[in-house]
């Protein structure tokens, strides 16, 4: 449904979260009447941002110091890469009690906000793929090469992609991943954050 006075928000029936276009963030940045609150990965945020966002990535966010950075008439704008983990932020924030700003995810996130052609701060000394994505192409890869080993040389080597997705299990029970502490430490992953002024 449409929120009164307010042409490019919607509110979603089957979720809590409110939804805002690119166009109507922006004015009410300029317009100091929103916070924006940027829910990617650090290394996501320092590739590419909105300028004035702040970094609360979704794997740490808490909603109530998210609400502590608005001010009196602020609402709470809350973005990521195309939408998903800011409205799951948005869902944080409307399970969390007493919070006094509405949370509003930015639909489509930066990618829409540059598709709308509105400006963003890029570092390209940051690797394109994020983190986890290099993560994910890992582990992929090593589970495939281990699972077509077992099949076409020796079935000990289904040991490989065990290891892999035994390491996923453990990432997932303690929110601690090995492998993605390892790849940031990489040095086309290292060297941005030297020169990296946020």
């Amino acid at each position: 449904m449409t929120i009164p006075g307010s042409p490019d928000v919607t509110a979603s029936s089957s979720a809590p979260a409110t939804e805002a276009a690119p166009s109507h963030v922006e004015r009410w940045l300029r317009a100091r009447e929103a916070v924006l609150i940027d829910v990617r990965e650090s290394d996501e945020h320092r590739r590419e941002r909105i300028d004035g966002s702040v970094l609360m990535p979704l794997s740490s966010f808490d909603p109530a110091k998210a609400a502590a950075l608005a001010g009196p008439g602020q609402r709470i704008v809350v973005h990521c890469r195309s939408g998903r983990r800011s409205a799951d932020a948005c869902r944080m924030a409307s399970a969390t009690p007493g919070l006094a700003h509405p949370f509003v995810s930015m639909s489509g996130g930066i990618e829409a906000w540059k598709q709308a052609s509105l400006p963003v701060v890029v570092n390209t000394r940051v690797a394109r793929i994020s983190v986890m994505r290099q993560v994910q192409l890992i582990i992929g890869s090593f589970v495939l090469i281990g699972s077509a080993l077992a099949y076409f040389v020796h079935p000990a080597f289904v040991g490989v992609a065990a290891f892999f997705g035994a390491g996923l299990v453990l990432a997932g029970a303690t929110g601690t991943c090995g492998l993605a502490l390892l790849v940031e430490r990489m040095p086309w992953n290292r060297a941005a954050r030297t020169g990296d002024q946020r």
